[in-house]
């Protein structure tokens, strides 16, 4: 358009003559101006408007992406750091049920050691009160054997039988001799 109006104001001189050289004409130069500037108009609406809105959603869909990436590593972090306190809090408890645990081992096995030692020590007074009683009985059917050897004894010796009460007095003479070594 500023061409035309150049032409219309030099009155045709010198751009007329350059206009001519290259073989110009008007008329088609004007067509072919109008033309090519509705094809432009035309490709900005259809053509290059879409295409900056579309990019334009990508970059705020990129943006928005890089915001959820760096709310998504906010709560990562919050979720790592809850994770740790978990785990140390998990730690705390198993040390303090390890403790509770030894403590009662030591008073299970204090209390199974006093039973045992209670247990051991019946046993023995058991014993001892069972070999005092065979040492009684034991006692008891030596003197009555040495009192029969005895009896007998005497009445190979003596050469005579004795009477029951003899072998009685015999055997508690015999026995109280005995009781007394």
């Amino acid at each position: 358009m500023t061409v035309f109006a150049l032409v219309a104001q030099s009155g045709g001189g010198q751009v007329q003559e350059i206009a001519r050289t290259f073989g110009v004409d008007w008329p088609h130069l004007t067509a072919q101006t109008l033309s090519f500037g509705i094809v432009c108009a035309l490709l900005y609406w259809l053509a290059y408007q879409p295409v900056l809105r579309m990019l334009a959603e990508r970059r705020r869909q990129i943006a928005q992406g890089l915001e959820n990436t760096e709310k998504i590593n906010a709560a990562l972090a919050g979720i790592e750091a809850q994770r740790q306190g978990i785990l140390s809090e998990a730690r705390a408890q198993s040390a303090q049920l390890m403790a509770e645990t030894k403590d009662a081992a030591a008073r299970l096995r204090e209390r199974e050691s006093q039973r045992a030692i209670a247990e051991g020590e019946r046993i023995v007074t058991a014993a001892r009160q069972t070999a005092v009683q065979e040492h009684v009985r034991m006692a008891g059917e030596l003197r009555r054997e040495v009192g029969r050897l005895v009896v007998q004894t005497a009445g190979a010796l003596i050469g005579k039988i004795l009477t029951s009460d003899d072998q009685r007095r015999l055997a508690e003479e015999t026995a109280s001799l005995l009781k007394e070594s």
